[in-house]
């Protein structure tokens, strides 16, 4: 049994294919640890690409190495047809299926769920993770708590599914939601479908959408289900403002591109500013806790690690690895091999890529070795 004198939270935001640069850190953590067999994390928390990487850990956490070499041969062995249907066939019905719902404003045939097909993702995630096993290790004592957030359309709320040691932990506010719920591959599968890009998934008579929608307090599941301290690792893409003299208008993908950046990143951003104020707060008040009317504050510790590098330079690098035809679904959007779109980082699963990014995440966190142990002790 895990006794955990740390209540360490691992949260895991979204970033689609970014997600390889996740594994890289956790591959680093597993050195820099001195227990490298038992899990290190009481909480783990994910959002869409993070909610996969995050159930595997979870039902694995009898074993982190084991959790960690299961990421690893996922991510450096992918395949974009592993996510989703990449097939020329597949591609042309999506296309003109798009093309005569928009010329015959939804008369001829029903609108499309959306741009891409990722029923291959369905059939990874049932063969390679056993969902049942998160249960079995929280009632094991090899975790506390496992948290994954989508996005109800109906509801218009965050909704975060939880597993936990404790009972009758439900919580609501305003926009966001705590159900307890055994996860399934339809939670998986629902905080990751990226609006138009895949399908919502029905949950509970309700259908769902990436977890990172309305997501503005990315940090609270943690939080609320026990976490003390918090390891954040993001796919946040650290680019610097380009030169905007004589710039072309923005093609369509450019723009899907930063509204998808902007989706994974923003409430982060947002709410580790908010967790600093509420730090300060406490440090300046003198007094430890601070209570509220409904909860008490504390001071939180946490350490990020992010990209040190261009995640989208680095996928420009690859474009030629992509698949014919969503090479030309991605032209057509006004993308290619010369263009620094955050959208082809995100659909982007192709080993080389994979890879490199697991190699970069790798080497950040051993660069923040010393971040890491402090925060662990």
């Amino acid at each position: 049994m895990n006794i955990f004198e740390n209540k360490m939270g691992l949260v895991l935001p979204g970033g689609g294919a970014r997600g390889a640069y996740q594994i890289g850190v956790l591959k680093g953590i597993n050195e820099i640890l001195p227990d490298r067999v038992k899990n290190p994390f009481s909480t783990i928390s994910g959002t869409s690409v993070g909610a996969i990487n995050a159930s595997v850990i979870a039902s694995k956490a009898d074993s982190f190495i084991d959790a960690v070499d299961l990421l690893n041969d996922i991510w450096s062995n992918f395949k974009t047809n592993r996510v989703y249907k990449t097939d020329s066939l597949t591609m042309f019905k999506s296309s003109l299926h798009w093309l005569v719902t928009i010329v015959s404003g939804g008369t001829l045939v029903k609108n499309p769920k959306s741009l891409l097909n990722n029923s291959p993702l369905r059939n990874l995630l049932s063969e390679s993770i056993n969902l049942d096993h998160i249960r079995s290790n929280i009632d094991e004592g090899n975790l506390e708590a496992f948290a994954i957030t989508a996005a109800g359309y109906s509801s218009r709320k965050s909704i975060t599914f939880f597993q936990s040691n404790k009972k009758n932990i439900n919580w609501e506010k305003f926009r966001r939601k705590g159900i307890e719920s055994r996860a399934t591959t339809d939670h998986l599968m629902a905080s990751v479908a990226l609006p138009l890009i895949f399908p919502a998934v029905k949950i509970d008579n309700e259908f769902f959408g990436d977890g990172a929608m309305r997501h503005a307090t990315p940090l609270s599941p943690a939080i609320r289900l026990g976490a003390e301290k918090l390891l954040i690792i993001t796919t946040d893409n650290n680019k610097k403002n380009p030169d905007t003299d004589e710039r072309d208008h923005p093609s369509i993908g450019e723009i899907g591109g930063y509204m998808l950046d902007a989706l994974f990143s923003s409430g982060l951003l947002s709410d580790l500013e908010r967790l600093d104020r509420i730090n300060q707060i406490i440090k300046h008040s003198g007094n430890g806790p601070i209570n509220t009317a409904s909860k008490q504050m504390k001071h939180l510790d946490y350490c990020i690690i992010s990209p040190s590098k261009d995640i989208n330079l680095i996928a420009e690098g690859h474009f030629s690895e992509l698949p014919y035809s969503i090479k030309l679904l991605l032209r057509g959007l006004g993308l290619n091999n010369k263009s620094q779109s955050e959208l082809l980082s995100f659909l982007l699963f192709e080993s080389s890529f994979t890879q490199e990014l697991i190699e970069l995440g790798f080497q950040d966190a051993i660069e923040q070795k010393e971040q890491i142990k402090s925060i662990f002790q």
